[in-house]
């Protein structure tokens, strides 16, 4: 027996296939829209990054002084430690301490009445050899004529030939003692031997002072001109010493009074070795210091010009930054948007740095606001006075405004 074959069912499956047809066509027509430009602004746009606010100054072209700086101390020239030569009362004090004496003014007296005593009897005794003296040179005269004619030895003759000699020696010893009491008679007023100003007195008006004694009765240092003295590295030796030898070199001190005047010196000596165990070099500056204003022991910050670099490309110091390919600057373009420079810090010039590759002078570069700032940022430029900020780009005032 014969089965007959199933009938198959075309309605059915064109119905599934339709359904899956559009099911595919409701999944890909979003799609295909979303793809097709249009009119429609309905799309999401890209994130623009913010403006930020920058501080913008411009490289210039300038003669940069060569300075090499270090840390000095200001020595006096001259410092006296005054003591007494002679032994006696210290009777008065003529000066207060810290007062600028002259060389030659009257410091201390001390008791003269001993000492003039010991210079009249020494003049007495002079005056009693000069008399003796006299006395032996006639007595000869008449021995030598009574020696001639013989009425006397040859012997006597010579004796008071002796005596001659003797009180000629008694008065030179005389005249000598007389000379050394004279002098100590004017070492109880004790002088200034130079121009200084005077410290702590340290012995006052009754004491008994001692020839010679440890304890200085004042010091005396000289206030002008004075010494800076510092060291710096033997390297830089030869340059010192080749520009030195052109003209003397100008070294200049930060008055501590007044910041913003410097005070200016020459330097007047070169240490004739290098310290074998630090390979620095000593150097002394002479400054004129007729205000006062350097004292004694004093430390400074020296700075010694030894030649000058004209035409040199400088930025403000803070611009420079410190980046993972070394020094940089972000440039200010004319959109207004950064860039990032890579530059070669040279000298250091006050608050400004000399800049040797890198940058060309007019140039705009950001001074502050640099945390913020990546390549193509856009910048707009704030001043310093808190006005308005303004694009950083060079556009045109409107007519009527005022800077």
């Amino acid at each position: 027996m014969i089965r007959p074959c199933p009938v198959p069912h075309p309605p059915r499956r064109r119905f599934f296939r339709c359904r899956l047809f559009a099911v595919l066509i409701a999944c890909l027509l979003p799609l295909a829209l979303i793809g097709c430009p249009g009119d429609r602004d309905d799309r999401p746009k890209e994130r623009k990054r913010p403006t930020v606010p920058v501080t913008i100054a411009r490289s210039r072209t300038a003669t940069v002084p060569v300075e090499l700086a270090a840390t000095a101390h200001i020595e006096s020239p001259a410092a006296v430690a005054v003591r007494s030569r002679v032994t006696g009362t210290l009777e008065k004090v003529h000066f207060t301490e810290g007062q600028e004496v002259e060389a030659g003014a009257l410091l201390f007296t001390i008791d003269p009445r001993p000492f003039a005593a010991v210079l009249a009897r020494a003049e007495a005794e002079l005056a009693r050899d000069r008399a003796e003296l006299e006395n032996s040179r006639r007595e000869l005269a008449r021995y030598t004529t009574a020696a001639a004619k013989g009425f006397v030895s040859a012997e006597q003759a010579d004796q008071a030939a002796t005596r001659v000699a003797t009180f000629s020696a008694a008065v030179k010893a005389g005249q000598a003692a007389v000379d050394a009491a004279r002098l100590e008679l004017g070492f109880a007023a004790i002088r200034s031997p130079l121009t200084g100003r005077t410290g702590e007195v340290r012995v006052d008006a009754g004491n008994l002072v001692r020839a010679n004694d440890e304890t200085p009765l004042v010091t005396i240092h000289q206030m002008a001109p004075v010494h800076a003295a510092c060291t710096l590295p033997g390297r830089h030796l030869p340059l010192i010493r080749r520009h030195q030898a052109e003209a003397p070199l100008v070294a200049r001190i930060i008055d501590p009074a007044n910041g913003s005047t410097p005070l200016t010196g020459t330097l007047s000596f070169i240490d004739n070795t290098v310290d074998p165990a630090t390979g620095a070099i000593r150097l002394i500056a002479t400054f004129a210091n007729r205000d006062r204003a350097l004292w004694p022991g004093q430390m400074v910050n020296l700075r010694l010009l030894v030649t000058e670099r004209p035409d040199c490309v400088v930025v403000p110091a803070r611009a420079v930054q410190t980046g993972q390919q070394g020094p940089d600057v972000y440039g200010v373009n004319t959109d207004p948007t950064v860039a990032v420079r890579p530059v070669t810090p040279g000298l250091a010039f006050g608050e400004e740095l000399v800049i040797d590759r890198g940058l060309a002078a007019g140039e705009r570069v950001v001074t502050d606001g640099q945390l913020l700032l990546a390549d193509g940022v856009s910048v707009q430029e704030r001043t310093p006075a808190g006005a308005p900020a303004r694009p950083a780009a060079n556009a045109e005032k409107p007519a009527g405004n005022t800077p």
